[in-house]
C-alpha cells in the first residue's frame, strides 16, 4: 500500500481533509463537511471516533472458518449454534455477507471468498478463499451450497468454476434466484430482493 501523502502534516485539519476525501465516493468538498461536521461535535465524540478508527485497525481479523471480517475468532456467526450447519452460503465479500444476513430469510453458514475470478485483472482460483472452502466441506456434513455471488460476468464465471468443482462434494449446489439485476451489488440490494432471491434460489 502507497504511503500516505499529507497535505499538510503540522495542520490536523488538512491532514484529516485529505484522509477523508480518500474514501471512495468522497471528494474534497465532501470530505471539507465531514471534518467540520466533526468539529462542531464536543470532544468526546472526536475521541470516540479516533478510538473506533484505531480498533478497526488494531482488532478486526478475517475469521479463521468463514473468512469473514470482525474482531473475534472465530466470528459470532460461526460460534452461532442456532445456525444450520447443514447449509453453507458463498458470498463474494464482507459487505455481501452483510446484504444477505440484513434479509433475514437465511440461518445457515457462511463462507467469504474475497472477491470473484477476474482472469482481465489476475485473480485465479488461488487468489481467493476457494481452497479453504474445500477444507471446510470435507470436515463438516454440508448438504447445501448456496452461491450467493453477483450477476455480472466475473460473478457467472466464478459460479460456473465452483459449481463443477462442489457438485461432486455435496449433494445440492444452488444459486440465488433472479431479483437481482444483473451487474448489481448484493450490498447495495434492498431487505425484500435479497429474501425473494434467496428464497427461490435454484440449481447451479
Amino acid at each position: 500500500m502507497p504511503p500516505v501523502k499529507r497535505t499538510n502534516s503540522d495542520d490536523p485539519i488538512s491532514t484529516l481533509v485529505d484522509l477523508l476525501s480518500r474514501l471512495p465516493g468522497i471528494g474534497e468538498k465532501s470530505a471539507q463537511r465531514m471534518t467540520f461536521h466533526i468539529l462542531r461535535q464536543d470532544r468526546a465524540y472526536a475521541a470516540a471516533l479516533a478510538d473506533a478508527l484505531t480498533r478497526l485497525g488494531r482488532d478486526v481479523q478475517a475469521c479463521s472458518e468463514c473468512h469473514n471480517l470482525t474482531h473475534q475468532n472465530p466470528c459470532a456467526l460461526c460460534r452461532d449454534q442456532r445456525r444450520d450447519p447443514a447449509v453453507l452460503c458463498v458470498v463474494a465479500t464482507p459487505q455481501d455477507l452483510m446484504a444477505v444476513e440484513a434479509c433475514g430469510e437465511y440461518r445457515g453458514h457462511y463462507h467469504v471468498l474475497g472477491g470473484l475470478l477476474s482472469p482481465l485483472e489476475g485473480v485465479g482460483p488461488e487468489g481467493l478463499n476457494i481452497q479453504p472452502l474445500i477444507t471446510r466441506l470435507s470436515r463438516m456434513e454440508v448438504k447445501e451450497v448456496i452461491l450467493a455471488l453477483r450477476p455480472s460476468v466475473e460473478g457467472e464465471s466464478t459460479s460456473f468454476y465452483l459449481k463443477r468443482l462442489l457438485s461432486p462434494l455435496v449433494a445440492k449446489v444452488t444459486r440465488i434466484a433472479s431479483g437481482i439485476p444483473m451487474g448489481g451489488e448484493l450490498e447495495y440490494a434492498d431487505k425484500v430482493t435479497l429474501a425473494r432471491a434467496l428464497t427461490g434460489r435454484h440449481l447451479a
